[in-house]
C-alpha cells in the first residue's frame, strides 16, 4: 500500500536494481517518442499560432533548461497560471522535463485562493500571465518558498507590470527565458514513478492537490486506444500508434488548468493529433464555430449544456458551418436530452459521448460505451440515458464497508476505482486516508464524491455529488437528477438546485431557473412537469426564476452562489 503523502522530497530516478516497469511511461519520454515519429506534423493550434511536434519538444525543452539553470531541482513544484493558450501547454511540458512538477492554478482565483495553493503546493517558481501574476503579487510576502517568476505578456497594464516587477525583482519575461536557455545544460532523467500534480476546488473548502504518478495517470485518464486494442507496452508502441493514426483535430473548450480540459489535450498529443485551443477569455458560441469551421474540427470537447446548448443553436442558424465535424464529447457534466435534441437536429449522425470522472479517479467511463481507461478487464456495458455510464473493470459502487455492490441492487453507495489511482492528496494525511481508504481485503480504492446505484446490466448510473446531497424529510435529493428534469422543459435554460432551511422539513428542495428566451415564469406548470419524471419529494418546493444560472471557470454548476442567493444573499 502506498503511503499517505506529506510534502514530497525531491525525486530520484528508479536504480537498475529497483527498476520500476512503469519507469518508462514519463509523459516527457511518451511525448518525446511520438515528436520523434511525426515531427513536422501540427500538434497545436492556439490563437494564430501553428506548432508541429518538434517546435513544441524544442520550445519546451528551452524553458525546462532555463528553470533548471534558474534553480529549480528535481521534483520541486512550478505554478502555471495562465489562460488557454500555446505556453502554457509548452509550460506543462517544459517543467515536466526539467524534472519538476507542474501545479496548475485556476486563473480566477482572488489573492487569498492563490495564496493557499501556491502555498499549499510548495512552489517554488511561477509561470503566469503578467495581470494574473499581479494578484499573486499582492501575497508575495507570505510565499518564501516562491524564488522565481518566468512571465508571459498578456496585455497589461503599468501599474500591473510595476507590482509584479517590484514583487519578483529576478523575473525573465518567457521569450527570453527560451532565448537565453543554456543550450548545454543537461537535463535529468524521467520516469513513470515520477509525479503529476492536480489541484481541484471541489465543492467546498481551500482546493486540494491530487498527487498521481505519471505512469498511473497516463493509464487512468490519458491513454487513448482503439477499442479491443492492448495498452501500450513502451514509449514505442505509443509512436507506432501516433505514426499510423488518422490526424483528428479536436478543438480543447475546457480550461487547460482543469482535469477535463488538460486530459483531452494531453490525450491527444500522445496520439499524434491536433489540439486546437480558443484563447478567447470568455465563451462566445459564434467565435468558438468560427474557430472549429476555420480549423476543420473533426471534435468539439465541452463542459456540459453550458458550452453545448449555445454552440448547437449557432450552428442551427448556419447549418452548412463545420463540415468536419463529427464528434463532441462532454466532460464534468451530462448533457441533457433537450441539448441532445439540439445536436441531432443539426445533424442527425453527429456522436455524442458524455465521459465521467474526477481529479480523484482518472476516466472512468463513457455513456456511448467505450473501454476502460486502464486497458484491464472489458467494460460493462448500459443504458445510454446521458446518466447512466459504461464503466471498467476497475470500477465499483461502494457501500458503506467498502464492499461493492452487486448488479441490480438497489443499494445507494459512493463510485470507487482500484487500481491505478492517485498516492494521495499532497500535504494533507487526513484528506487522504478519507478518500483513500483501504478495505478489508487490503485493495486501496480512491472515492469520487458522487453517489450512485449499480443497475442489473452492469451499468452505473449516477445520481449526483454527496456534498450536496439534500435531506428533506429524511429522503436524500441528489440535485444534479433534479437539475435534469427541469432542463427538459423546453422554456427552461438552465436549471440548479440546493437545499433551503424548513422548520418541518429541514430541508427544502429548491431551484433556481433561468428561462429560454421569449418564455414566462410558470412555477405551477414548471413542477406539474416535474412531478410525471420525479418522486414527490424530489420536486422542488420552491422556484426561483433568475436572469442567469452561475457557473464556475469550467462550466460546472456554483452552488455556493446558488446556496447564497436562496438565503437571501446577493
Amino acid at each position: 500500500m502506498r503511503s499517505s503523502p506529506g510534502p514530497a522530497a525531491p525525486q530520484t530516478a528508479a536504480s537498475p536494481a529497483t527498476a520500476d516497469p512503469d519507469a518508462a511511461f514519463s509523459l516527457t519520454r511518451l511525448f518525446d517518442a511520438v515528436a520523434d515519429a511525426v515531427p513536422e506534423r501540427t500538434a497545436l493550434v492556439a490563437g494564430g499560432r501553428v506548432v508541429s511536434y518538434a517546435g513544441l519538444r524544442g520550445r519546451a525543452d528551452r524553458l525546462a533548461r532555463h528553470l533548471a539553470d534558474a534553480g529549480v531541482r528535481r521534483g520541486e513544484h512550478v505554478a502555471i497560471l495562465a489562460f488557454n493558450r500555446a505556453e502554457w501547454t509548452e509550460s506543462f511540458l517544459g517543467v515536466l522535463r526539467a524534472g519538476a512538477v507542474p501545479v496548475n492554478v485556476n486563473y480566477r482565483y482572488v489573492a487569498g485562493e492563490l495564496r493557499h495553493v501556491l502555498a499549499d503546493s510548495h512552489a517554488v517558481a511561477l509561470i503566469a500571465e503578467e495581470s494574473l501574476a499581479a494578484t499573486v503579487a499582492r501575497v508575495r510576502p507570505d510565499l518564501p518558498r516562491l524564488r522565481h517568476a518566468v512571465l508571459l505578456e498578456d496585455g497589461a497594464g503599468p501599474a500591473a507590470r510595476e507590482a509584479v516587477r517590484a514583487a519578483f525583482p529576478g523575473a525573465v519575461g518567457y521569450e527570453d527565458a527560451l532565448a537565453g536557455a543554456p543550450l548545454d545544460r543537461a537535463l535529468p532523467p524521467t520516469s513513470g514513478s515520477d509525479h503529476y500534480l492536480l489541484y481541484t476546488g471541489g465543492t467546498t473548502g481551500y482546493p486540494k492537490g491530487v498527487l498521481w504518478r505519471q505512469a498511473d495517470i497516463f493509464r487512468a485518464a490519458i491513454e487513448r486506444r482503439s477499442p479491443g486494442a492492448p495498452r501500450a507496452r513502451s514509449p514505442r508502441d505509443v509512436a507506432e500508434r501516433a505514426r499510423a493514426c488518422f490526424p483528428q483535430r479536436m478543438l480543447v473548450l475546457g480550461p487547460l488548468m482543469h482535469a477535463a480540459g488538460q486530459w483531452n489535450a494531453l490525450s491527444m498529443l500522445l496520439c499524434g493529433k491536433r489540439v486546437v485551443l480558443s484563447t478567447d477569455r470568455s465563451f462566445r458560441a459564434e467565435r468558438v464555430v468560427a474557430l472549429a469551421h476555420r480549423e476543420g474540427v473533426h471534435t468539439l470537447q465541452v463542459v456540459g449544456d453550458a458550452m453545448a446548448r449555445p454552440l448547437a443553436r449557432h450552428l442551427l442558424t448556419e447549418p452548412g458551418l463545420c463540415p468536419d465535424l463529427s464528434a463532441v464529447r462532454s466532460g464534468g457534466t451530462p448533457l441533457t436530452p433537450p441539448v441532445r435534441g439540439l445536436w441531432r437536429a443539426w445533424r442527425e449522425d453527429i456522436a455524442l459521448a458524455d465521459s465521467y470522472g474526477g481529479s480523484e479517479t482518472g476516466v472512468c467511463g463513457s455513456a456511448t460505451g467505450g473501454q476502460d481507461a486502464e486497458g484491464g478487464a472489458e467494460p460493462l456495458t448500459g443504458s445510454r440515458d446521458g446518466r447512466s455510464f459504461t464503466m471498467g473493470g476497475s470500477i465499483a459502487v461502494l457501500d458503506e464497508h467498502l464492499r461493492p455492490v452487486p448488479p441490480g441492487s438497489a443499494a445507494v453507495g459512493r463510485i470507487a476505482r482500484t487500481g491505478r489511482i492517485p498516492l494521495g492528496y499532497y500535504n494533507d494525511p487526513i484528506a487522504t486516508a478519507r478518500t483513500f481508504p483501504t478495505d478489508a481485503e487490503g485493495r486501496r480504492w480512491a472515492l469520487s464524491g458522487d453517489f450512485g446505484t449499480r443497475a442489473a446490466d452492469g451499468s452505473i448510473v449516477l445520481l449526483g455529488r454527496g456534498s450536496v446531497v439534500i435531506n428533506t424529510a429524511g429522503e436524500k435529493v441528489y440535485p444534479e437528477e433534479v437539475e435534469a428534469a427541469l432542463k427538459a422543459h423546453p422554456s427552461v435554460e438552465d436549471a440548479i438546485v440546493v437545499p433551503a432551511p424548513d422548520e418541518l422539513l429541514g430541508q427544502r428542495v429548491t431551484a433556481l431557473v433561468s428561462l429560454a428566451a421569449g418564455a414566462a415564469p410558470d412555477e405551477p406548470g414548471l413542477l406539474a412537469f416535474c412531478r410525471v419524471r420525479l418522486a414527490g419529494f424530489k420536486v422542488p418546493r420552491t422556484v426561483h426564476f433568475v436572469d442567469r444560472v452561475r457557473r464556475t471557470a469550467v462550466g460546472k454548476q456554483d452552488y455556493r452562489w446558488a446556496s447564497s442567493v436562496v438565503r437571501g444573499g446577493v
